[in-house]
């Protein structure tokens, strides 16, 4: 596989970027909402864990950006969509984008606001931080990010199981090709 992606398939780059990143927001849901069902006294820990993983989720997303505008172009659009889907994808992915990077500089202003880093490294208790406008942005967002994630996955899903466009294997999934003629899944 090559590193650059071609007409045809995200390079080794733009797939290890994405599956990263996925997994780090995945892992960035489940820390926040232990996080917030945590006792004050366990809260530390999972919050160290979150802050993390939002870092990495920002840093990873800043990558793939600059490794779209610098480095890497990306496929051409699955053969037959409709440019209304087009621009919907575009208008999701640019969303996504946005949120990860607004989420992790409300998360930082959260933090820096609360002056709370000290006390969540010396494992005291973390203090209410449910009305700082910045965290309030922060949980409204997660919100919306979940509705985007919920799109994306929904037009992958939709794309690869009643298109049979090969989409995921474009991400590097290794899925059975679809066999467009025969309407069944061929062998890879």
């Amino acid at each position: 596989m090559s590193l650059k992606s071609t007409p045809r398939r995200y390079g080794a780059i733009a797939i290890a970027l994405h599956w990263t990143t996925a997994a780090a927001i995945a892992l960035l849901f489940a820390a926040g909402l232990a996080a917030t069902n945590a006792g004050p006294d366990r809260e530390g820990p999972i919050l160290i864990a979150h802050i993390s993983l939002g870092l990495l989720a920002v840093g990873l997303t800043l990558a793939r950006v600059a490794w779209w505008l610098f480095a890497d172009h990306r496929p051409q659009p699955p053969e037959g969509q409709p440019l209304w889907q087009r621009r919907v994808a575009t208008a999701v992915h640019f969303s996504l984008y946005a949120a990860i990077l607004v989420m992790g500089a409300s998360g930082i202003a959260t933090l820096i606001l609360s002056g709370t880093v000290p006390m969540i490294l010396s494992g005291q208790p973390v203090p209410d931080l449910s009305q700082l406008a910045p965290r309030i942005t922060h949980g409204l967002l997660s919100r919306v990010m979940l509705g985007l994630l919920a799109l994306h996955i929904g037009a992958a899903l939709y794309h690869q199981f009643v298109r049979r466009d090969d989409l995921l294997a474009r991400m590097g999934v290794p899925v059975g090709r679809a066999n467009k003629k025969a309407g069944q899944l061929a062998r890879p």
